[in-house]
């Protein structure tokens, strides 16, 4: 008896075990209240924009136009950026123990970004960034860290819960390198590091470990010894260079040349996907921001399509920043998020080992620069010409009308 009822019971426990089970762990909304689209390990900042007619020269004063002030910091930044397209997004970050933390907290937490790993340093201020903006939308930026020193790698262990539940993780160098080395490192799913500010004697473990090494043309010259990178085979060139030393996979920004990648796994095809068209050229210091963190959203959501999709879908976000001034104020909304991502064919070029010539191709122009050549069409006789000669045709047709008349029928 005692046996049977042990075995009841037991049947019972079951039973509730599969009834909770299917009622509560197998529903959609479960698992999609436990995923994270994209996480960021980074900082944040308090950005002071100044826009002047031209940056100074060493020594030169300069009046400024007017200045703004938005909330800022790689880290951060990405994160809006990704969370502003509809991502469901988390932050791990410092800020300071002052007014603008406090408004900084408030402000991601309205966004609906998870800040339960967004903490407060004691003794620290917030991070500052100085930015400078040209005219021509050239610019100077300096970055007070404050907090985000405090961002090490014990904080990569305290955050292991939004670590496993998110899809792409992005980290920057606006912080401690080893804190954001240990987080690639211990993220088992598609990472992107973007390698800004370019530390001195930087690590070559920070390029093997992310998916993606994602750079400007800039950075990309620094992390190759190169003075610059101007064309298309250049970038190219340095995408090799950085494969070599132990990439994953490449992605160079090229400004209004779009983005050039290279993966490891096929080192013969090196794609440029040209810029999305600008409609107003305003303020670019959001646009790196802008681009990474639609990037990752969109890898996210279509996990399966090209890596050339994906930064076709960035390069409409970043042109989007482009045409607005500030940071963050310069995202866009979920109305660019690509949803037909996954029925669009990305645009892109294959880079040659040499630049065609501009009879051959113009694929280095931004898009909108040439045309197509038109579609040849049946030659049509052209008007007479002013000069002498081209009445003659006209008389020895009239002398055979005459010659004709008189020919008797």
């Amino acid at each position: 008896m005692y046996k049977a009822a042990k075995v009841n019971f037991k049947s019972i426990i079951l039973k509730i075990k599969l009834f909770g089970l299917t009622k509560f762990s197998s529903g959609k909304r479960k698992k999609s209240e436990m995923e994270l689209d994209v996480l960021v390990f980074g900082s944040s900042n308090i950005d002071y924009i100044t826009y002047v007619n031209e940056l100074p020269r060493p020594g030169e004063t300069l009046f400024g136009m007017y200045r703004e002030q938005c909330y800022g910091g790689k880290g951060a930044s990405q994160c809006v950026a990704a969370a502003k397209l509809g991502g469901r997004c988390a932050l791990v970050s410092k800020l300071g123990q002052d007014k603008l933390g406090d408004d900084y907290f408030e402000y991601l937490r309205e966004l609906g970004i998870n800040v339960d790993f967004v903490d407060r340093a004691e003794g620290k201020q917030t991070g500052l960034t100085e930015i400078i903006v040209a005219d021509n939308t050239e610019n100077a930026i300096i970055v007070m860290a404050g907090a985000n020193e405090c961002l090490k790698t014990p904080d990569v262990s305290r955050a292991k819960k939004v670590f496993k539940r998110a899809k792409v993780l992005i980290c920057q160098l606006e912080t401690d390198e080893k804190a954001a080395l240990c987080a690639l490192k211990q993220f088992k799913g598609e990472s992107i590091l973007n390698v800004s500010p370019v530390p001195k004697n930087m690590n070559v473990e920070l390029i093997k470990a992310p998916t993606i090494l994602c750079v400007n043309r800039l950075e990309a010259a620094q992390l190759t010894d190169r003075e610059e990178i101007k064309t298309l085979q250049d970038a190219k060139a340095a995408a090799n260079d950085l494969i070599d030393k132990g990439a994953k996979s490449v992605i160079i920004t090229m400004g209004p040349l779009g983005a050039v990648h290279l993966s490891s796994k096929d080192r013969e095809v090196c794609t440029q996907c040209p810029a999305a068209p600008v409609r107003f050229l305003a303020d670019t210091s959001g646009a790196g921001e802008a681009f990474l963190g639609s990037l990752a959203y969109h890898m996210s959501m279509f996990p399966n399509l090209s890596r050339e999709s994906h930064i076709s879908a960035a390069n409409i976000c970043a042109a989007y920043a482009v045409g607005h001034r500030g940071t963050q104020p310069s995202f866009p909304g979920p109305e660019l998020f690509q949803a037909d991502l996954c029925h669009a064919s990305p645009e892109f070029n294959v880079i040659p080992d040499k630049a065609p010539t501009p009879e051959q191709s113009v694929s280095e122009l931004p898009p909108g620069a040439a045309d197509p050549p038109a579609p040849e069409e049946d030659p049509k006789p052209e008007p007479p010409m002013d000069q002498d000669e081209s009445h003659e045709p006209n008389k020895i047709e009239e002398q055979e009308k005459n010659e004709r008349e008189s020919i008797p029928a």
